[in-house]
């Protein structure tokens, strides 16, 4: 029996969810179609009925994660201040660390990213950015640029602070990481200008260029 359009979009939907998961719980290359398939209930065969192939899935599987993780950061910038500074130091916590089928794919998947194809890069970097314009807007500098700066060493110390804490066997090294960053986020976040709200504006960080340094 032929599946509705509806249907056949549930499904798709459902496979790119399992393979989201699946990629950063275990890898982009240990994780393979098969496995994602068998997962969410499918048959291998059907597969190709949904993408023209993995690479294909990678990204719209990385596109999901990424609009999950920016989703979330904006959602805590419109909350003001407190709750995006609770929100990103939650990102190094040991709770996040643990949890790493549920967490940032640019954390789990990072070294795997910088060999996928240009589509798949270029999602990434508008991750990176949208995440960088919506730290910026809270933290205290001398103009938009300087922020980002900012932003752009910070977020990207909570991503390599959060590899290295999953990487170490020694359990009080990996939650001294985590501590040590949570307070490098808490000392770039607080000041008088930031706790009442951004100090630039609003903008929606969607559509906010950012620049390079």
């Amino acid at each position: 029996m032929k599946k509705s359009k509806a249907e056949t979009a549930a499904t798709r939907k459902r496979i790119i969810e399992v393979a989201s998961e699946a990629f950063r719980s275990r890898g982009i290359h240990a994780t393979g179609v098969a496995e994602i398939m068998a997962t969410a209930g499918l048959t291998h065969g059907g597969f190709y009925r949904h993408f023209d192939s993995k690479e294909q899935l990678i990204t719209e599987a990385l596109t999901l994660s990424l609009d999950e993780l920016v989703a979330a950061a904006e959602e805590a910038a419109d909350s003001g201040a407190g709750a995006l500074l609770e929100h990103f130091q939650h990102y190094v916590s040991p709770e996040y660390r643990d949890n790493i089928a549920q967490t940032c794919p640019l954390a789990a998947n990072g070294s795997e990213l910088v060999r996928a194809d240009e589509m798949t890069r270029r999602i990434a970097s508008e991750g990176f950015k949208r995440i960088f314009a919506t730290l910026a807007r809270y933290i205290p500098a001398v103009d938009e640029d300087a922020a980002t700066d900012s932003a752009i060493g910070i977020f990207t110390n909570m991503i390599g602070a959060l590899t290295i804490s999953r990487l170490v066997d020694d359990p009080a090294l990996s939650d001294r990481i985590l501590s040590v960053t949570r307070s490098q986020i808490a000392r770039a976040l607080r000041s008088p200008q930031s706790k009442e709200g951004p100090k630039r504006g609003k903008t929606d960080p969607r559509k906010k260029k950012v620049g390079a340094p």
